[in-house]
């Protein structure tokens, strides 16, 4: 089983990026967490790897908000008690996470999200 720290640990990868392409690319990198606007850094910043970092993370933000929107409806249908239990708080957690990661692409930083790390889409 794995340990709580490791599941919770945001892991800078910063250093592994160009530190101009971050600069020139900021803007997209905030784009990618802000719902559909992910799609501006995924077809304007094909060349840079900072941005595609962001967009990916954004893209599996984004996918685990429209799922939980959707899981949201049903559970709404059957009671709002529900909805309120299992799923604001994964919404509250997406959007924390939406923050963090603006100010880390304002910033110039590349950092891993928890539990979202490990799943690349955009390569």
């Amino acid at each position: 089983m794995a340990d709580f720290n490791e599941l919770t640990k945001i892991e800078d990868r910063t250093a592994e990026f160009d530190p101009a392409d971050a600069q020139q690319n900021k803007t997209m990198g905030i784009l990618a967490y802000i719902g559909p606007l992910v799609l501006v850094p995924i077809f304007a910043a094909k060349e840079s790897k900072f941005a595609r970092f962001h967009a990916n993370q954004g893209l599996v933000l984004l996918i685990c908000e429209a799922a939980l929107s959707i899981l949201g409806i049903i559970l709404g249908l059957i009671t709002w008690v529900l909805k309120f239990l299992l799923v604001w708080p994964f919404e509250i957690l997406v959007l924390v996470l939406c923050i963090l990661g603006i100010v880390s692409a304002a910033k110039g930083e590349c950092k891993e999200f928890p539990l979202i790390n490990k799943i690349k889409i955009l390569k």
